[in-house]
Order: C-alpha cells, then structure tokens, then sequence
C-alpha cells in the first residue's frame, strides 16, 4: 500500500478492514461524516438500523461500506442467488448507489449488479444467473425478475431499504410488500430516510427488529449551509426571471424544479432559445437520455438541469452552488430534499424560489415545515402585478428586497436598457413590508 492510500483519520478506528480503507483513501476522503461514524460500527455488528439522513450526508458510504466487509466475511453467491439487496426508489439513485458499491469494493473478490426498468431485461438477467453477492434494484424491476425466476433471495443475509420516504410518496408500498414476502425472515435490516414520518415508522415496524435509531439533522429540517429566498413574481414572467437570474449572476451550475414533465420540456426549450444550454430529466427520458444529461451537467457542458422531484432524487453533485424552485412542490418535505442537493459537506449554496400568488398554500405548508418566513427579493422589472400575500407562519412580513446582480466592468452595474423586463439590471433601493 501506498502511502496515499494508507488509512487515515477517523475511518481507520471505525472496524473496516485494510480493503475498505485502502478504497475509501483513494477517494480522497479522511474522516467520515457524522452517519458514517454512527452507522458504520452498527452495521458491523450485525444491528438493525434506522437512519434518518439528509441527502448529501454520506449516508450511502455508511451503509456500503460496513456492507461489503460483512460480505466478505462469508461464502459468495451461488447461481441467481443475491446475499445484500439495496432497494432504491429511482434509476439515478440505483446507478449512483451501485457505483459505490464498485468503488468501495474495487480490492475485494464480491460481485455486484444494479437493476431497473427503462433498458433490456435479459443482460440483468444473465448477470443475476452468476449470482451477485449485492443487487442494488428498483421495486419494479427487481419484481418483474423474481416473477422470471431470474433472482432467488433464499440466502440473502442483508437488506437495505434507501430513501424509504420516496419510496411511500411514489406508491411503492405495495411492491415492497410483495418483496419483503419473499425474502427469509432472518436477515439483518437497514432503513434510511431522509425523515422520519409514522408511516414510514408503520413500515419499518414490519421490517426492523430492535434497531438502532440515528438521526444526524434535526427532523425536516434544511440545511443552515443553505441560504433561501424567494423572488414574487407573476407565473407567465417565471421563465424571464429565471434566465436574467442566469445570466447576470453568472450561474454556471443550476439545477432547477419543475412541478411537472411538460414544463421541465418547456423550461428547457426557452432557456436553450436564450443561449443558456440545458437539458431536462424527467420519466418520460429514457434512461440513457437521463444519464447523458447528468453527465453533461457534471462535466460543465450543461448549465442548467431541469428536473421533477421523482427524476431528480439520487442525484448526487458536489458543491453544487444554486438550486432553484421554478414550481414550489406540493409536498413540503419535497423542498427539503430539493434544497438538500445544495451546501454539502461544509459548502454553502443557495436555493432560490420563483413564487407566484396562486402558489401561497404551498409556500405557507413550507415555512410552517422548515419553522421560519423566507425572505422575499424583488427584481426590478418583474415586480408581480398579482401581489403574494404574507403566508400564515409569519406573525410579521417578511423583508422584501431589490435582488442585487452582481458588480460588471470594473465595479460599475450594466446601464439600465430601458423597460426591457428581461435584462433589466436589479435596483438596489431597499423594501420592507409588504407591497
């Protein structure tokens, strides 16, 4: 072993073998996050486990890696046997979960394989005929070849239930019925989520048994890391506003929600006629598409990413500087995970909501969430002609300020181009109450 790759920090005092560190080093991380710390020595010992963990907290190393040493411990799979399954809710999140599992696992003799809908069934099922010591899969895929006879859990030891919460909101709670039927009673148990609510706490009383609960960020909570605001404005002028806030910020990265498929199209096709280039995800993509589209926004070659809640879950970019609500979720909890994807691992980022009057409901269901107003800016030209009103949390009005495009040309701000709603540069006079 090399000397960059020796154990280093906490990780090494946390029971991983020489294998995993080695792995986790060449990652280029030292110490592990606050749920590796906790979860990590759990798993090792063989303890159920109820995580509650926002994305963007390493939640996913806390379970892969105690998983693969367990692993490696015992005999490897035989034919269309699974010993470890990693249920997903999503595409991107399986691919994501099962690319961790190849990377942490690089220096050790384990199989691993990774299943969902959207690409050819049969190449999973030949994988699945070697047997696989980890399956990372989605419910329904993973069904679809059970009821093939293309995997057999009679020797699975472990389970993992990721984004359990996702799971419940997309209606998965049947086929995870149906999964749990068929896997041995004896068998250790990993739960996380990124909340606790009593239904998933209904479900995890069919599934954990004594578990250790752990909870590193305080119940539907957004980060602090994250600064939030909202910009009032009128829906018809949400598109112009979001491509001067592009352009006169100089967002190179954005990740931006939409409430629906339809509009993420929509989004993406007007920025793109405003020379900002941009793709959507959605689950009308297929997954290739889906797939390029992640990579090019990684890499730089996409600017902004339009994403719905379903296709954006698992997305997992660091230090990713700007998230922007376009359409405020129905779900409150949805803007916890959204915003989530921003100020990770000790990053700050921002997370910016275009709100319109007839979105108050959701707007106030949000604030009551996360225990605090959001402070509202207005942007010179895209003042509301159909006012939002103060939501019920705040017992006083919210600060309402002239958002402030950044200092061009040596400290001096762009001239002023007349009504042009679409360029105009921010006034910087101040506001307070409500207009």
């Amino acid at each position: 072993m090399t000397d960059q790759n020796k154990p280093v920090g906490d990780f090494a005092a946390l029971g991983l073998s020489d294998s995993i560190l080695s792995a986790v080093a060449k990652q280029g991380y030292s110490e592990p996050s606050a749920i590796q710390q906790q979860a990590i020595p759990a798993v090792l010992a063989g303890r159920d486990l109820m995580a509650a963990a926002a994305t963007g907290t390493g939640k996913t190393a806390g379970f892969t890696l105690p998983l693969l040493q367990r692993l490696n411990q015992g005999r490897r799979a035989g034919s269309r046997q699974v010993r470890a399954l990693v249920l997903t809710p999503t595409r991107e999140l399986a691919a994501q979960v099962a690319e961790s599992v190849e990377v942490y696992g690089q220096h050790l003799p384990l199989r691993s394989s990774v299943v969902f809908g959207g690409v050819k069934i049969n190449p999973q099922i030949a994988r699945l005929k070697e047997g696989v010591d980890v399956l990372v899969a989605t419910p329904g895929r993973l069904l679809d070849l059970y009821n093939q006879k293309a995997v057999s859990f009679d020797h699975l030891e472990i389970l993992v239930l990721d984004e359990a919460d996702r799971m419940l909101d997309m209606g998965f709670i049947h086929d995870i019925r149906r999964i749990l039927k068929a896997l041995p009673k004896q068998r250790q148990n990993l739960m996380f989520s990124a909340t606790f609510s009593d239904d998933i706490r209904k479900l995890a009383r069919t599934i954990v048994h004594d578990p250790v609960e752990i909870s590193v960020t305080p119940r539907n909570a957004a980060s602090t890391a994250v600064e939030q605001w909202l910009c009032p404005v009128d829906k018809k002028q949400k598109s112009a506003l979001l491509s001067q806030l592009i352009h006169d910020n100089g967002w190179d990265q954005v990740l931006i929600f939409t409430r629906t498929k339809h509009g993420a199209n929509r989004l993406t096709k007007y920025l793109e006629n405003d020379n900002i280039r941009a793709a959507a995800i959605h689950g009308n993509k297929s997954q290739g598409a889906r797939t390029r589209a992640l990579a090019d926004f990684k890499s730089g070659g996409v600017r902004a990413l339009v994403a719905t809640d379903i296709a954006a879950r698992g997305i997992d970019i660091d230090q990713l500087p700007q998230v922007v609500n376009f359409d405020l979720p129905n779900v409150p909890e949805d803007y916890v995970h959204r915003i989530g994807r921003t100020g990770r691992a000790g990053a700050t980022g921002q997370a910016v909501s275009l709100v319109s009057a007839d979105e108050i409901k959701q707007l106030s269901d949000i604030e009551k969430l996360i225990k605090k107003p959001l402070q509202r800016k207005l942007v010179d030209g895209f003042e509301p002609e159909h006012d939002l009103p103060i939501s019920a949390p705040s017992k006083k009005p919210a600060s309402i300020r002239k958002a402030k495009p950044p200092r061009r040309n040596g400290g001096q701000r762009p001239p002023q181009k007349g009504n042009n709603r679409r360029r105009g540069a921010a006034d910087t006079r101040q506001r307070s109450g409500n207009r």
